[in-house]
């Protein structure tokens, strides 16, 4: 991500790796090639490949932390009449038909779209199909151009109060100021995409012919990894960034706090959609840029994540007084700001490095609360059976605190890290007619069951009221800070 809010990557590069993964793995004879049933592809989602008449990417991928598109999208949803950035019809629309809507800050397929016709022409004219990373590889894996209700999701472009629909609303596509003729077409979320062509077999070292099933968003996938398929049962994803989702019975929004129930993996459910940015990404950007960063003051130093997990275990409940406000890109969840910024408070003279590593696993647990609390609010339900998942909760030092700041049990699934691939392997079960639906939940398991501590919760419970609270006293702050440091240096 650089300074002025660009966030790209090159999507070849995500194909070269399928390619050296898929070869490796050959070569040490870990997977038998005549074992490989299907192909199934899940990933980043919200994120814009500009893909042109050759199947091949004509720019960079877009991705969901670009940031540079907010005043476009702001324009295209708000005016004069705008409230919280959005024309009153074009809000109740958009809720009305799909659950949510796009964001008027920009960071999404809607304003990535928008940034790339208005600041990017040339790639605009080449354009052919604007696609998902997820479809983006299945084009490459079979020559198809497809997408499905769920993979587009973040556009919200297709009327969710109908299930596995294959049709773009088109009024909603001209509040978008999208093309709908650019847009992939779509088919049933649970269906094959095609088979995998001859020379890419030839590539990969996999046969041909195998079937190539619909892409799943990471959410979709990992919902299904974590085994909490049942209506209500949650989940929480501690990985780069941080949600937590369930499946529910019905449609449900809140724009005020960027959440939405949209079309599931699985028949005649929905998945709770949320997002903070930075879960995972708060505890690297401490290891990267605080504890060990490559700014000559601290030479030789390589510490590692597992490293600041036992110091972290070694300072009580609370980091001595230490909180950390986890918003280092701004929020997107409960409340949409992209100006708010990540903080420290009440460091004092006895603070050190030990406060500070466990104030950000506390922080990243108190935004999950918040999550929690919020997501309960917009599904009129309480979530049960808490399942953990991502590479964060390979960590039991991470775990505990978020149970203890939570105050119920946390379920950790067995490999947490894998739980979007596991997810992927059971979808694409589902869909060839390997597995039964009943399959799912038995193809997760959980490893261990982190208890809340009473006392530390109790604790934790007080500190969770100043940290809500926290939004609305820096907010301000931040966007005075941003207007100074936007102003010319002396």
């Amino acid at each position: 991500t650089a300074p002025d809010g660009t966030a790209t990557e090159d999507a070849t590069h995500w194909w070269d790796a399928v390619v050296a993964s898929a070869r490796a793995l050959s070569e040490r004879g870990a997977v038998d090639p005549a074992r490989i049933v299907a192909v199934a592809c899940t990933g980043q989602w919200g994120s814009t490949v500009p893909v042109g008449g050759d199947g091949r990417p004509v720019g960079d991928c877009i991705l969901w932390l670009d940031q540079r598109a907010h005043r476009l999208a702001a324009e295209q949803l708000g005016g004069r009449t705008a409230v919280e950035g959005y024309r009153p019809k074009v809000a109740l629309d958009f809720i009305r038909i799909t659950g949510g809507a796009p964001s008027p800050l920009g960071n999404d397929p809607m304003g990535q779209r928008l940034w790339i016709r208005h600041h990017q022409p040339d790639v605009y004219a080449e354009t052919v199909h604007f696609m998902e990373p997820v479809d983006y590889l299945n084009l490459r894996f079979t020559g198809k151009v497809a997408a499905t209700q769920a993979s587009m999701l973040a556009s919200f472009l297709t009327d969710n109060r109908v299930l596995d629909t294959v049709a773009y609303d088109r009024r909603l596509c001209r509040y978008a100021g999208t093309d709908v003729d650019r847009l992939p077409p779509l088919q049933p979320i649970r269906s094959v995409v095609g088979e995998v062509l001859g020379e890419v077999a030839d590539e990969l070292g996999i046969p041909a012919g195998i079937p190539v099933v619909t892409g799943l968003p990471d959410l979709h996938a990992a919902t299904l990894g974590s085994g909490a398929v049942d209506n209500f049962h949650g989940h929480l994803s501690i990985s780069t960034s941080a949600w937590v989702g369930a499946h529910t019975p019905s449609k449900r929004t809140s724009l005020m706090s960027q959440m939405a129930t949209v079309p599931s993996a699985l028949a005649g459910q929905y998945v709770l959609v949320n997002n903070h940015d930075c879960g995972g990404a708060s505890m690297e950007w401490l290891l990267d840029m605080v504890v060990a960063a490559d700014d000559g003051l601290t030479p030789g130093a390589s510490p590692t994540l597992k490293d600041l997990d036992r110091v972290a275990e070694k300072v009580a409940p609370g980091a001595d007084g230490v909180m950390f406000a986890p918003w280092l890109k701004g929020m997107r969840s409960p409340s949409a700001d992209t100006a708010v910024r990540a903080a420290f408070l009440n460091i004092g003279i006895d603070s050190g490095r030990p406060q500070m590593v466990r104030a950000v696993l506390e922080g990243v647990a108190h935004q999950v609360r918040w999550l929690l609390e919020v997501s309960e609010d917009v599904v009129k339900h309480q979530l049960v059976d808490l399942r953990a998942i991502g590479g964060g909760a390979q960590s039991d030092v991470w775990c505990q605190i978020h149970a203890d700041v939570i105050g119920r049990p946390v379920h950790r699934v067995a490999d947490p890290l894998v739980a979007n691939v596991r997810g992927a392997a059971l979808f694409a079960g589902l869909v060839t007619r390997r597995l039964e639906p009943g399959d799912v939940a038995a193809g997760a398991t959980v490893d261990r069951v982190f208890r809340p501590d009473p006392e530390a919760s109790a604790h934790y419970a007080e500190r969770h009221r100043e940290f809500v609270g926290l939004h609305k006293e820096l907010k301000g702050v931040a966007r005075r800070l941003h207007r100074l440091a936007s102003r010319p240096t002396p």
